[in-house]
């Protein structure tokens, strides 16, 4: 039977780990082997073409009801730490302070609806662009959540002793964050009829990401991995990853016009933007290539990764001689990692391809093939 997204699962990309005790964590063990991976994510980064493999160790409950507790969504990712060590990959796994969706919607009033065992929502407060624009904003470090998570971020600072690589939590595009204010088709209604309007207001949310990021990094410092939530990161490379799954939702050109300046505006603060849009975004492959100073851009490529993953696999390969990373997240066995490879790379080709085996034995036979159709 042909692979399919599994609707029955919690999350398709996450790995079921064990918690760790920070005093139970061997941080030199951590330390040592993030370091020396590091180095070939040096290498990479500043060469034209190349393939790293990435297991990710993503923490399904640090996605949902576990991001309410430091304690707890620490130990997880400790283990998820631990677990990696045990998949050959070339990027180290980091920790995140994932508090992202809403964070900036905070600002303007809203808060966090948590319901027992999920994940926190946000209901929108506002009822048109022009009561957005009125509203007198409140810095994100301020809010109830701004603090928590810069007080996750200091927590997990202190115990680690800064030796662990950390990213930036999640804040999501200026485009992406619509959702959390006002009814979403009265806001595309508002791109056709009053853009000047919605750039306005795209802006202020990038202005108040950013002085969100500079609280962050304050934290943060040398330990910082970029691009961060969602990519494959390190300590030697640059930019900020940021999620704009709204972008398929209009059109190239509108995206170009009105979206990708605000994002543009927050990650060159960083080094410059590292992309993502979950589904099907193979018409936008030349706006995306097009942002002035993009470094990545990712995507799912395997049905099991997405439910609408990118098909037309062969125009990713507009992606070579570019400089731009092609960060591939590939949900599947070995058949479906080596059939999605080969349509991928051609040399000139920077590629990351994102695995999830389900052991370290066959993690390792994707390491090995992975390495080998892309020679």
């Amino acid at each position: 039977m042909k692979a399919k997204f599994d609707i029955s699962l919690a999350d398709s990309q996450a790995t079921v780990v064990k918690p760790i005790n920070i005093d139970a964590f061997d941080f030199s063990e951590y330390k040592a082997y993030a370091d020396e991976l590091d180095e070939k994510c040096k290498t990479f980064w500043e060469s034209d073409s190349g393939v790293m493999v990435y297991r990710r160790m993503r923490v399904a409950e640090c996605f949902s009801y576990g991001c309410r507790d430091m304690k707890n969504s620490l130990e997880l990712q400790l283990g998820a730490l631990k677990t990696s060590l045990q998949y050959r990959a070339d990027v180290p796994n980091f920790l995140e302070p994932w508090y992202g969706i809403g964070t900036i919607a905070s600002a303007f009033g809203g808060e966090y609806i948590w319901h027992l065992g999920n994940a926190p929502a946000l209901k929108p407060k506002f009822s048109s662009l022009q009561e957005i624009l009125e509203y007198e904003s409140t810095p994100v470090a301020k809010t109830a959540i701004g603090k928590h998570t810069l007080e996750m971020i200091a927590y997990f600072m202190e115990l680690t002793r800064g030796e662990i690589p950390i990213s930036l939590t999640d804040t999501q595009s200026p485009l992406n964050m619509i959702g959390h204010f006002y009814p979403i088709d009265d806001f595309f209604m508002d791109m056709i009829l009053s853009p000047d309007k919605v750039i306005q207001l795209l802006d202020k949310l990038a202005d108040l990401s950013i002085e969100f990021n500079n609280e962050q990094l304050k934290l943060v410092g040398d330990a910082l991995a970029s691009p961060g939530h969602g990519f494959a990161s390190s300590r030697t490379w640059t930019g900020l990853g940021m999620s704009d799954d709204n972008a398929i939702m209009i059109s190239p050109e509108q995206y170009m016009e009105i979206a990708v300046p605000s994002v543009k505006k927050i990650c060159d603060k960083l080094g410059g933007v590292a992309f993502h849009s979950c589904g099907n975004w193979e018409q936008w492959i030349d706006a995306v290539l097009s942002i002035k100073g993009v470094l990545v851009a990712d995507g799912a490529f395997s049905e099991e990764t997405d439910p609408d993953p990118n098909t037309a696999i062969e125009e990713f390969q507009n992606f070579a001689n570019s400089g731009i990373i092609l960060h591939t997240r590939i949900v599947g066995g070995l058949d479906v990692i080596e059939e999605k490879v080969k349509r991928l790379w051609v040399p000139g080709m920077k590629l990351i391809v994102v695995t999830y085996c389900k052991t370290p034995e066959e993690q390792g036979k994707a390491y090995n093939l992975i390495h080998k159709l892309c020679k």
